[in-house]
């Protein structure tokens, strides 16, 4: 009997063991994660996902991508598998934009509609602009700010990609109008800068990615490829980044701010113009000017973002929005080790 008492004991100490290395969710802890290696390419599977964005949760170890055709954020591991974490169809039309605040344990995702969701209507087709904040262990939502309400002009609106300070405040892009917002984390917004210089292009987007970087934030331009740089404790000083060869820039789409101090961003060849490509940038004097440091053709099509990964590793999304745009959504996407 006593042998029998052991031997149960030993099992359910063994289980326990289990459950504790896989931790919540069925997601290593850090340390175990910390040994796992980054895959050279992660192949995603989920009907019609599209997602635009991606970042890399590594308190969960698994990266978090933001769906343009059903408006959810996914949490995918490292061997492609999918699953829904954010699911708010009275709010989200289209994420694009999804970024971390460590500082809160929020995930941030901008909300549009660019005809490519499920949820798109005309009542809101080019009119939304918005930013959620949602619990980053649940997916519940926190809050939720209408930045199209804060623009207050009856324009068309596009929010597109978000950067984080810090302290939590969140910087938001807006492609159909020269406007960058600040939210803050109680989720109050506001319009940090309207300039003219930023307007899109007729029938192009404008605004794109954006980074926070000591103190100032560091813009993309997609239509012409042009970087800028904007002072938050001056945002009219406002500035263009002079970059030596700033053609290899058309249509830059995500960029990224590395540990090193140098930012590594994605071009497409979206709409038929451009190039589909990883690009680094390296700046020596605080961002006014910078020069390219490399440049990585892509191996998939239409790459919208550029992340890190397991390892500090970079990686790059390509969703297929090139397809979905065109009335075609896929089942499939690519997380590329670059």
């Amino acid at each position: 009997m006593n042998r029998q008492i052991h031997a149960a004991r030993r099992t359910v100490v063994a289980l326990a063991a289990a459950a504790a290395l896989l931790g919540t969710a069925g997601t290593l802890p850090a340390a175990a994660a910390a040994h796992c290696p980054a895959p050279a390419v992660i192949n995603g599977h989920a009907p019609t996902l599209v997602p635009e964005s991606a970042v890399w949760d590594q308190g969960h170890h698994r990266f978090l991508v933001g769906s343009l055709r059903h408006g959810t954020v996914s949490a995918v591991g490292l061997d492609g598998s999918v699953r829904t974490l954010i699911d708010d169809p009275g709010t989200l039309i289209e994420i694009a934009g999804l970024r971390i605040d460590q500082a809160h344990r929020r995930i941030l995702v901008t909300n549009l509609d660019n005809g490519v969701g499920e949820r798109s209507g005309p009542a809101t087709l080019g009119k939304v602009a918005g930013i959620g904040a949602y619990d980053l262990d649940t997916g519940r939502r926190l809050s939720y700010t209408d930045l199209a309400a804060v623009a207050g002009d009856g324009g068309s609106h596009l929010a597109n990609d978000i950067a984080v300070a810090p302290d939590g405040t969140a910087y938001v892009t807006d492609s159909f109008a020269p406007v960058v917002y600040r939210v803050d984390p109680d989720g109050t917004g506001s319009v940090l800068l309207r300039d003219d210089r930023l307007t899109p292009a007729p029938g192009a987007y404008g605004l794109n990615g954006i980074v926070y970087r000591d103190g100032r934030l560091v813009l993309g331009k997609w239509d012409d490829g042009t970087l800028w740089q904007l002072p938050l404790r001056d945002p009219s000083a406002l500035r263009r980044v002079e970059i030596a060869d700033g053609g290899a820039l058309l249509h830059l789409d995500g960029i990224f701010a590395r540990p090193d101090g140098t930012l590594a961003g994605v071009t497409n060849a979206f709409f038929g113009t451009g190039r589909d490509a990883e690009v680094e940038l390296r700046s020596d004097d605080h961002w006014h000017t910078a020069r390219l440091t490399a440049v990585h053709p892509s191996a998939d099509a239409t790459p919208t973002a550029v992340t890190t990964g397991p390892g500090g590793a970079l990686y790059q999304l390509s969703g297929g929005l090139a397809d979905a745009n065109a009335g075609h959504p896929g089942d499939t996407f690519t997380l590329r080790r670059v």
